[in-house]
């Protein structure tokens, strides 16, 4: 198991892996169609991403989460 004050970044890692895949998997679909291409197209644009949507989740988040304290009303 890895240790709980690495968990900001297994879930920006996983969060990253996720939602680089879908959305690398749409854009595939769109710009080479649905054809034996596809594959090669989708995995090459998802290995070249998932790196750079991992580093700018760990960059972002923090200031998501302030920016969503601020919006939302806090119940006492």
């Amino acid at each position: 198991m890895i240790p709980a004050r690495y968990a900001p970044v297994l879930f920006g890692f996983i969060l990253s892996g996720l939602m680089s895949c879908i959305v690398t998997c749409v854009a595939a679909i769109k710009n080479v169609g649905m054809n034996s291409e596809t594959i090669s197209a989708w995995l090459g644009a998802w290995g070249f991403s998932w790196p750079i949507a991992f580093v700018v989740v760990l960059f972002v988040a923090p200031l998501t989460r302030r920016l969503v304290a601020l919006l939302v009303r806090q119940d006492n």
